[in-house]
């Protein structure tokens, strides 16, 4: 039996890339996914695919009422949220201090920031009103090094990753599991629009280093099992090629 057989998944910008890799991997080992993105059809599509009573959430996670509302559902659902996912997440604006949109900017962080606050918030009463759960939020080593062109999306990720700490902090003696993923470069669509900036080292990468969406999300699945315990409270990165053997991931 796999560590999350029969357990309820919440993944919140399932509708592709990472979120839609998860989805997928979750419920290839047994889980009963709900996946929460803004494209509602894709959601649909992907929750069809998947089988098994997957849920299909369309919803922004950038709105205060998205999430709290998305928990309770999985929760009459399925009676229990043991996992959330906290993947929603976007790049742009790209582009320089100075002459970056505001508006835009402040977009980035409601999704990006709000959106991994809002869900902890929901999730954290119900999960420690049964003493157990899983809280994964998805960082990027923008959270921990200044990129040009990137304030916005450097500064929510390292705001996100301080999140994670504060509610491992304050849960984690509830008997809850919370850390953070940094998976590195990942071919999707966000590395599209990163290589057609030009900005930044990151955007001169060639494509055939980016790992494929799979490996974190098999990373994810694993860290809902005993073997990662050791990890709880910390944030794991996908660069680490121990970490990627105990994981079985191979390099490409």
């Amino acid at each position: 039996m796999s560590q999350v057989s029969g357990k309820s998944v919440l993944i919140t910008g399932a509708s592709t890339g990472i979120g839609e890799a998860a989805a997928r991997a979750f419920a290839a080992a047994g889980a009963h996914v709900t996946l929460l993105a803004r494209n509602g059809e894709a959601c649909t599509r992907i929750a069809k695919e998947i089988g098994g009573g997957a849920l299909a959430i369309p919803g922004d996670v950038s709105d205060p009422a998205t999430l709290p509302a998305a928990v309770s559902q999985v929760c009459a659902t399925y009676g229990k949220l043991d996992i959330l996912i906290n993947n929603a997440g976007v790049i742009t604006p790209i582009a320089p201090l100075e002459t970056v949109d505001a508006t835009a900017w402040s977009a980035l962080i409601d999704i990006n920031l709000k959106g991994v606050f809002y869900g902890m918030r929901a999730a954290l009463p119900v999960m420690k009103a049964r003493g157990a759960g899983t809280i994964i939020t998805i960082s990027s080593g923008a959270a921990h090094n200044p990129l040009e062109g990137w304030s916005a999306y450097c500064a929510s990720k390292a705001g996100a990753a301080m999140l994670t700490r504060c509610a491992h902090h304050e849960a984690g003696g509830s008997g809850l599991r919370i850390m953070g993923l940094s998976p590195g470069t990942v071919a999707t669509e966000m590395q599209s629009v990163i290589k057609g900036s030009g900005v930044n080292p990151v955007s001169q990468l060639d494509w055939s280093v980016h790992i494929p969406a799979d490996w974190p999300a098999r990373a994810l699945v694993w860290m809902c099992g005993p073997e990662a315990d050791a990890y709880i409270g910390t944030e794991i990165s996908l660069r680490d090629e121990d970490l990627r053997q105990k994981i079985g991931l191979t390099s490409p």
